[in-house]
Formats: C-alpha cells, sequence, structure tokens
C-alpha cells in the first residue's frame, strides 16, 4: 500500500472512530437524562465483553430435548406457551453473577468508569423466544441489555462487531468457529454435583498449555516424550511461550484488577485468578512463571501438580469457571462440582488421556 493510501485509510479509520466517539456521547446522554437506578451499560470499545449463548446461562434441556424430537415450530411454540415461567439457571449463571458483583465494587470505587464487564447473550435462537429470554433475565435481576438473536443462524459471526473478549457457549462447533477466528472461546460444561460458590470474588482458573500458552510444548510432550519436554523447557526458560487462546482474557481480567490495586483494595480483590497445570514445578514450571512476567501478567496462585488429577485442587479452590483444553481433566473437575469448561485448541484435542485418538481417514 502506498504512504498516501496508508494516510487515507488512517484518516477513513480516525474519522469511524471519531463519529463512534460522537454516537457513543450521544447515547449516554440520553440514558443519563433518563430517570433509573438500573446502571448504564458500559462503553463497548472499553468494556470486557463476555458473550454467553442461552444454553450456558439457562439450563435448556427440556426445550432442547422438544427442539431435537418435535422439531423447530413446536419448539417455538413452547417458548411462547412457557414465557411466563423463568428458566432456570445454567452453567454460567454463577459465572455471570460474579462478573455482576465485580462490576458493582467497579462502580462504588469508579462511578463514571466504563471499564467494566459487558454481557451479551449472544444466541441462535429465533426472536419469538427472546420475550421467555428477557423474562429470565428480569427474574434473576441480571444485567443483560445487549442481545444477538440469530433466529437459526450461527451467531459466531458477530462475535467481532460485538467486540468479544470472550465466547461460552454449549456447542463446540460454534466455539471451535470462534476460536478459529482468533476469539478467546470455550464450550461449557455443567457440574455433576453442585457446589457452593463465593458471593463476593469472581475466581477463574486456568490450564497452561494450550490455554493461556501455545501447545508449543505439549506438542514435544506427545511426540518426544516427558525427559525431552523437561530438557526442552530448561534449554528455552527464558524464551517466553506463545500465547494461546485464552491469554487475551487474562490480561482483561488482570487490567480490571489493577484498578482495585490502584485504590489499595488487592487484599480485598473481588477478582482471583488461579493457574492450575499438569506441569512439574522443578522441571518445567520456570519457563510459565518467566512467559507470564514478560508479558506483565500476574496469576494470584500458580498450582504445579506434577500429573495429578486436577479435581480434588479445584474443589478446593471452588472456581466459577476453570478452563482446560483436554476433556479428561474437565470430566474430572465436573465429576467433583466444578464449573469446567473445554478449550478446543491444539495438540491434546488428538489424544485421551494420553492416547492418540483415532482420526477419522481425509476424503480423497
Amino acid at each position: 500500500m502506498s504512504d498516501i493510501k496508508r494516510s487515507e485509510a488512517s484518516a477513513v479509520r480516525a474519522g469511524d472512530e471519531s463519529g463512534a466517539e460522537k454516537d457513543w456521547a450521544a447515547a449516554k446522554a440520553v440514558y443519563d437524562s433518563l430517570k433509573t437506578k438500573k446502571p448504564r451499560p458500559p462503553k463497548p470499545s472499553t468494556a470486557v465483553t463476555i458473550a454467553v449463548s442461552s444454553r450456558t446461562l439457562f439450563n435448556m434441556v427440556e426445550e432442547r430435548r422438544v427442539w431435537e424430537q418435535e422439531g423447530l415450530e413446536r419448539y417455538v411454540c413452547y417458548q411462547q406457551e412457557h414465557e411466563e415461567e423463568p428458566l432456570k439457571p445454567g452453567a454460567a449463571f454463577p459465572f455471570v453473577k460474579a462478573l455482576m458483583t465485580v462490576n458493582s465494587r467497579l462502580r462504588t470505587l469508579y462511578p463514571d468508569s466504563e471499564e467494566l464487564f459487558d454481557i451479551v447473550l449472544m444466541t441462535n435462537n429465533h426472536a419469538q423466544v427472546g420475550v421467555r429470554l428477557i423474562n429470565s433475565i428480569n427474574h434473576y435481576d441480571l444485567l443483560i441489555e445487549r442481545f444477538c438473536m440469530t433466529g437459526g443462524k450461527s451467531p459466531t459471526g458477530y462475535l467481532k462487531a460485538y467486540l468479544t473478549n470472550l465466547y461460552l457457549s454449549k456447542d463446540s462447533d460454534k466455539v471451535q468457529e470462534a476460536i478459529e477466528s482468533g476469539i478467546a472461546a470455550a464450550t461449557m460444561f455443567t457440574p455433576d454435583v453442585e457446589t457452593e460458590l463465593s458471593e463476593t470474588q469472581l475466581r477463574v482458573a486456568f490450564d497452561g498449555d494450550a490455554v493461556l500458552f501455545s501447545d508449543e510444548s505439549e506438542i514435544i510432550v506427545k511426540q518426544h516424550g516427558l525427559d525431552t519436554f523437561f530438557a526442552h523447557e530448561r534449554q528455552n526458560e527464558n524464551k517466553p511461550l506463545a500465547q494461546g487462546p485464552l491469554k487475551c482474557f487474562l490480561e482483561a481480567l488482570g487490567k480490571l484488577q489493577k484498578k482495585f490495586y490502584a485504590k489499595n483494595e488487592r487484599l480485598n480483590c473481588p477478582i482471583r485468578t488461579y493457574l492450575v497445570t499438569a506441569r512439574s514445578a522443578a522441571s518445567s514450571g520456570a519457563r510459565v512463571l518467566k512467559t507470564l512476567r514478560s508479558w506483565g501478567l500476574e496469576i494470584d496462585e500458580a498450582l504445579f501438580l506434577a500429573g495429578a488429577p486436577k479435581g480434588p485442587l479445584l474443589q478446593k479452590i471452588r472456581p466459577h469457571i476453570f478452563f482446560d483444553d483436554q476433556m479428561f481433566h474437565i470430566e474430572g473437575a465436573k465429576e467433583l462440582g466444578t464449573i469446567a469448561a473445554h478449550v478446543p485448541y491444539g495438540i491434546g484435542q488428538k489424544y485421551h488421556k494420553g492416547k492418540l485418538i483415532e482420526q477419522p481417514a481425509k476424503q480423497s
């Protein structure tokens, strides 16, 4: 691109941004003039936007059964017939409530701040189903004002337009689409047993390789074994790992944490983050910690399990969400009551419990 075209493109972008700022200022002025005690949704460009599907926010097992067994038209009628009945909470419900708790604390410390969580309902439901979703959200007093209902089509194409920082769904195909387009995403699973979670602190637990970091080191483990992996990590201890699909979400959490630290609220911060990794600390832990340091990111607690099961530790942490790339860790976590979210990324998708999954032959 020539320098002239570059400058013209920059001018267009600057003009678009200036126009967007004016539109937002006008919308804010109108909202602020209204008499309401309900907090105004934050400015999308500065918010940490969490997009959740209707089936993660609410338990829609029965509704899903109707759709699968009786078809779309009956499903829509069923939702309309029951629209005065609130849907029951789903896997993402406690996470969303915890996000709202953080927002409440932020608004107390920074009344005019636009750096808040913004929750968007992102669903392929038809608009006719929207009334029941709205009624359910209002029943639980959830602050979710932005909806995207795509009438049967995948909503993932709208994620970038909504400036999404994290997308949570029950549909693994949609999650895969989101990750491939560069958006942090995970497939949520409902725990087998119910666990009491903190109502005052958002707790988020991350696996390391293929979640916060790329799968580069995991590839070595799978293809060459642990001894080669340990030697590789020692040799590359001072070389930061490449970022994984959830790194940007940890970064967003860190920015909000720092707003509490700036008000001397570090010990009373309503956000706490955990690294729960199968890595061994002495053999391969230094590179992980140095990578986080090189990114300017903090993790509140780092748990190196050296291959031990993650479920019992997560049972102690009681996170509102735990991200991992390997299904056997997800299964072990949810069996003990942890709300787990699978990140379908990296070489781990080809393995289960350390064994290579037979891949279907490609069509010639």
